[in-house]
């Protein structure tokens, strides 16, 4: 790192863990440093502020860095710009908290918030598989649906901050409860555990997606009909969003962004039928940074 340049410290806070990296400003790909502690956001939400002082305090003592004056922090949910409280997080006790505020006061510097979908697409879009293109749709598709949209470089928000939050799009004749309370969300249909509900309730087996997958490689017929599910209503979702922002390349992360079927000609073919266009031609990239692309896109914030 050059001297005079100071390093970029981001967090990435998940359900399960809380991450930190700080990253040299001049390769910003590559992490100096990376720790993680445990979120146990069953103990609440002091709690979780508590570990994220624990984790940078921590990162300064491995590191030998000095408190940043700012850290970018990914979180599940968004903030309101007009009222800076969170909301539409599934770590439900962060909900209409001001986080920003708290973690800035607990931490002792400025902190910049964004949701966590929105950092992987900065990361992937500025540092990743989609370097290069001007307007990039960031996928997150695992145990939640999420997305983000960079522009030259720079995460759109919106007014009521949900730019790029498609996940909660409803789809046609879909009728699943949704824990942010309506029907047929996307994420309700397409997530990880959606689809291995999906297949229980088909075969009787409950199995994780990897192992339906596998089944379905087989010929399994109901691990074959759900990713053929999985298939159709990806392409009806993803379909609204380039008939709306037309993208130059898409991005698909998370744990079932992992799945091979997302990425083939009859995917390409399925998501045409809910186009105003004859061909679709947007690249369907898997992402390049892996696990590393939220907090990375954090520290990008700053």
């Amino acid at each position: 790192m050059n001297k005079g340049h100071s390093p970029l410290w981001g967090i990435d806070l998940g359900g399960t863990k809380i991450e930190g990296a700080i990253m040299d400003p001049d390769n910003p790909s590559q992490a100096l440093h990376r720790l993680r502690v445990p979120t146990e956001s069953a103990q609440g939400y002091e709690h979780i502020l508590s570990q994220f002082s624990l984790l940078v305090s921590r990162l300064c003592e491995i590191s030998g860095f000095p408190r940043p004056g700012r850290i970018g922090v990914g979180t599940p949910g968004i903030t309101v710009p007009t009222t800076g409280l969170l909301k539409n997080s599934n770590t439900l006790c962060l909900n209409g908290k001001p986080l920003a505020a708290d973690l800035s006061r607990t931490l002792g510097c400025e902190v910049l918030l964004a949701n966590d979908a929105n950092c992987f697409a900065l990361a992937e879009a500025t540092h990743g598989a989609a370097k290069g293109h001007k307007t990039v749709f960031g996928i997150i598709l695992g145990t939640g649906v999420g997305g983000g949209i960079v522009v030259n470089g720079g995460i759109l928000i919106g007014p009521h901050g949900i730019c790029g939050e498609w996940g909660h799009n409803p789809l046609r004749g879909e009728e699943t409860p949704c824990y942010c309370g309506h029907k047929g969300c996307i994420e309700s249909v397409c997530a990880g555990p959606s689809l291995e509900k999906y297949y229980a309730a088909r075969s009787g087996k409950i199995l994780r997606l990897p192992e339906i997958a596998e089944l379905a490689a087989s010929g399994d017929a109901d691990g074959i009909a759900t990713l053929e599910r999985l298939r159709e209503k990806f392409a009806e979702a993803l379909g609204a969003v380039v008939n709306i922002l037309d993208p130059d390349a898409v991005v698909i992360g998370g744990g079932v962004g992992n799945l091979d079927i997302l990425y083939t000609p009859e995917t390409r073919t399925a998501v045409v039928k809910h186009l105003f266009n004859d061909q679709f031609v947007t690249p369907l990239l898997r992402p390049t940074l892996g696990d590393s692309a939220g907090v990375f896109g954090a520290a990008l914030l700053t």
